[in-house]
């Protein structure tokens, strides 16, 4: 058994997705975190595992080989714990993005078919199409596409049937643990310090999503990682209402601006439980988690524009996050090139549940020295958007 002492930072779904696969490896796997598994970003989110919003190029490959993943990881966790495998709610139930209008059908078809050159599925819907997917949606439709790989998962039953898993094959967890600083020997961590003690390692991976940047700088090897916050409208029950994951074209733009001024789309799906949950919207605050009425006043009439039965929905909760930012919009997995042992696995902005396998295996290649199932080089820690 391979004995390196690996440290993860970060019980959340990207967190205990490398815990899984580096146990798996043999290493030995300690997970800290200064809350509870799940309890951060992960349990904050949609549980998106979405290629419908990635163009061509190495965020849509790590979509891509997430997407494979996904389905074997849930089928490997159910046979030790159908329970736990439940609670993922993996469902691959496909998504559909809309155009409502003339300039948006031509910037989605020709989208679209960027994707289907880089080996997404895609499906041109005819109008007669929509309507039979999706009855309630809008009529109003000027193009629409169908991602028969889209899939959707609860995030904290998801990331704590990964965490379990890894537990099962050894990792282990702390919880109340947060991370300090490092101990240092000749440009090598050593450790982490951790309420007064030193806890020894010989790699440690920064998988603290919207609070790496900080958790970086303690450590000596500051990232530029930043939070940027959604918010999420959940409905009452409504069973058959929406049938996919269906969100207006204007979202991919939303995802890949960098202003930090508020930005809202339309991005509807339901639940296994029959509520609906009502996005998106990003915008740059730090770390304040106030629910602002007028953006959630923006979500719901972007939504009911898209869906107008929503106009008579109750609306049961509302909720938001923090979402790992990166200027550059890719995430961040490698070896920090100032500090030996340091690994980052974060950056994912809003896409963190559905990369999070992905990401997990390239780091177990990376660290077993395996070659890795994709090219990684715009994903490492020396380019300019990170080390700015």
């Amino acid at each position: 058994m391979n004995r390196t002492r690996v440290v993860v930072i970060g019980a959340g779904i990207v967190g205990a997705a490398c815990a899984r696969e580096l146990a798996l490896a043999g290493f030995d796997v300690l997970v800290l975190d200064r809350g509870r598994p799940a309890g951060g970003t992960t349990s904050h989110g949609e549980g998106n595992l979405l290629v419908s919003d990635k163009g061509p190029g190495a965020e849509l490959a790590l979509a891509q080989l997430s997407a494979r993943l996904w389905p074997r990881l849930v089928a490997e966790i159910a046979e030790h714990d159908p329970r736990a495998a439940a609670a993922t709610e993996f469902d691959p139930k496909g998504g559909i993005v809309v155009a409502t209008t003339e300039a948006g059908a031509g910037a989605l078809v020709a989208f679209a078919e960027a994707q289907r050159t880089a080996g997404v599925r895609t499906q041109r819907l005819s109008a007669a199409d929509v309507a039979a997917a999706e009855p309630a949606l809008t009529r109003d439709v000027t193009a629409a596409v169908r991602y028969p790989e889209d899939a959707q998962v609860q995030p904290a039953g998801a990331a704590l049937a990964l965490l379990g898993s890894a537990l099962r094959y050894g990792a282990r967890l702390r919880t109340g643990a947060e991370v300090t600083g490092a101990r240092v020997r000749d440009g090598r961590i050593t450790g982490v310090r951790v309420a007064g003690e030193v806890v020894e390692a010989d790699v440690v991976v920064n998988a603290a999503g919207p609070w790496s940047g900080p958790v970086s700088a303690r450590l000596g090897a500051p990232i530029a990682v930043r939070p940027r916050r959604g918010e999420v409208l959940v409905t009452t029950p409504m069973p058959g209402i929406v049938r996919h994951k269906v969100y207006d074209a204007d979202y991919v733009g939303a995802v890949g601006t960098g202003s930090g001024e508020l930005q809202t789309s339309a991005v509807v799906e339901s639940t296994w439980g029959g509520t609906v949950l009502i996005g998106s919207s990003r915008r740059r605050v730090g770390f304040d988690d106030t629910l602002r009425p007028h953006v959630l006043g923006a979500i719901a009439a972007k939504a009911v524009r898209l869906f107008p039965a929503l106009a008579d929905a109750a609306v049961m909760r509302a909720y938001g996050g923090f979402r790992p930012y990166v200027d550059d919009h890719l995430p961040v997995l490698g070896e920090d090139p100032r500090l030996a042992g340091l690994w980052h696995a974060t950056g994912h902005e809003g896409a963190g549940i559905g990369l999070s396998t992905g990401t997990a295996r390239l780091l177990r290649e990376l660290l077993t020295g395996a070659t890795p199932s994709m090219p990684v080089e715009e994903f490492t820690v020396d380019r300019p958007a990170v080390l700015a």
